[in-house]
């Protein structure tokens, strides 16, 4: 074994030919974690893999760079294949999560120009924010500025009219049932043009 950066590009010697691997992420971490998964201690996967402790411990540190020969060995301890060592682990998803929200049950939160009810707000690292929004303003003078923000917007008129602005745009009339999609980081703010304030569904994707 030679000791080399670990960051660097892996030389594989196979079948007569050189493969060269650029490594995905560290291949210590990547063989700690995969160690831990099964519930082994470091002396538990180095005798599972017939390596040295000491040997397995400076390549999770990534003191050591291994062979393909230490490669194979840890793969076969480790029960994987040799390229699943280099494959980053998938990103953890939350399945199965649902949350209701009763119409009128959701987080209120009012500025001088809206009144936000915010939907779902129990739930944690949501990838949207959605809420319900009443339109109070009834003119652009009302607002300090545009409004703009992080992320993507979705807008859905639910009752009477409104007039959305945006920075690069010609404001638009909308009526219930219609939406927009727009770019948050946009200026953008939304009057209530009919008699009553209009109430709007407003989606943004987090990012």
């Amino acid at each position: 074994m030679t000791t080399r950066d670990p960051k660097s590009l892996i030389r594989i010697a196979r079948n007569g030919g050189d493969e060269e691997l650029a490594e995905p992420l560290d291949l210590g971490a990547r063989v700690r974690e995969l160690r831990k998964a099964q519930g082994w201690t470091l002396e538990q996967a180095a005798n599972q893999a017939g390596l040295a402790r000491s040997t397995l411990s400076k390549i999770e540190n990534g003191q050591m760079s291994p062979t393909y020969e230490a490669l194979k060995k840890l793969a076969v301890g480790l029960q994987i294949s040799v390229p699943q060592l280099f494959t980053p682990p998938q990103k953890e998803q939350v399945n199965g999560r649902m949350v209701l929200t009763r119409n009128g049950e959701g987080a209120a939160h009012a500025t001088a120009t809206y009144e936000h009810e915010l939907l779902a707000e129990s739930l944690t690292k949501k990838k949207m924010l959605p809420y319900r929004a009443r339109v109070r303003a009834r003119s652009m003078e009302e607002f300090d500025g545009w409004v703009r923000h992080d992320g993507e917007e979705f807008l859905y008129v639910l009752t009477g009219v409104i007039k959305l602005y945006t920075e690069f745009y010609e404001p638009v009339e909308m009526r219930r049932g219609d939406s927009a999609y727009y770019d948050a980081t946009m200026g953008h703010n939304v009057i209530s043009v009919s008699p009553e304030d209009a109430t709007i569904l407003w989606v943004t994707a987090l990012v």
